[in-house]
């Protein structure tokens, strides 16, 4: 069986910078022929990326795009985003933007590439988020199209099987180039990543080497499957509130009738 994509290709929507230039370039980096498209050109050159302009919001440029491919066997539908938006300060239009740019445009570029896919039994990686199963202030219209990309996923990998497998990546916090805008510069990314169990963000190529897993045949008996790639997840809130566990200060109502019954110290706790 073989387990890399090389000689396979591979197009990664949004694919010029920030978590879509790591997808790209860990797909180039195995040997595949990786196109990708965004409406603007990467600010740095990706070795081994070639790069076409496109807007993924115009369906018919979309489907000339796909159909102009000699071949394609992976897509990988990462285009996407929104800005820090509370829903009633802006119109309903501009939510509906965010949705269209994060929900209907893979849907948009999922079916453009169908016929070229199940030809090649390919697969389709869907770039999902954490904020799509959890409350998101602030980006509310973003995670609910996130939520709804991971339903869209699991019912096209029901409805493309056998010949296409669909899958989601539910990706958390990233350190990429913007990470600044969201964190607040070095300090903040820091801080935020101490929030994190595994001690820090996810780097761009984090997310490429779970895309490359999933579009492999280490992968061929996994669709309509959501992986975590989030580091262990995100602390819950009420672990910092909660008291239970914690070494009390006061003393005890009750006078120990045994010398020897007092809490022992944490560090040398024991179960017999």
């Amino acid at each position: 069986m073989d387990n890399s994509p090389s000689g396979r290709t591979v197009v990664v929507t949004g694919g010029t910078r920030g978590v879509g230039a790591g997808i790209a370039r860990a797909f180039a980096e195995a040997g595949a022929h990786v196109v990708a498209c965004a409406r603007r050109p990467p600010e740095q050159h990706l070795e081994g990326v070639e790069f076409t302009p496109l807007d993924l919001r115009d369906p018919p440029a979309v489907r000339a795009f796909f159909d102009a491919l000699p071949r394609l066997d992976v897509l990988v539908n990462n285009a996407g985003g929104t800005p820090y938006r509370r829903l009633a300060d802006a119109d309903p239009e501009r939510h509906a933007r965010v949705i269209e740019l994060n929900l209907v445009t893979p849907l948009t570029a999922s079916l453009a590439a169908y016929e070229q896919l199940r030809r090649a039994r390919g697969a389709v990686v869907m770039i999902g988020s954490v904020s799509g199963g959890r409350p998101s202030p602030g980006s509310a219209a973003y995670g609910a199209a996130k939520a709804g990309l991971e339903s869209l996923a699991r019912s096209m990998a029901v409805e493309w099987a056998p010949e296409v497998r669909v899958n989601t990546l539910v990706v958390g916090m990233v350190r990429t180039e913007l990470a600044h805008l969201h964190y607040g510069g070095p300090e903040g990314v820091d801080a935020v990543s101490r929030t994190v169990p595994l001690g820090r963000l996810a780097a761009p190529s984090d997310v490429g080497a779970a895309a490359v897993f999933l579009a492999s045949d280490a992968a061929a008996y996994i669709s309509g499957a959501s992986l975590l790639v989030h580091g262990g997840g995100e602390r819950p809130p009420f672990l910092d509130a909660a008291t239970a566990g914690e070494p009390s200060d006061k003393p005890s109502d009750k006078p120990s009738e045994d010398p020897s019954d007092k809490p022992s110290d944490k560090a040398s706790d024991k179960e017999d």
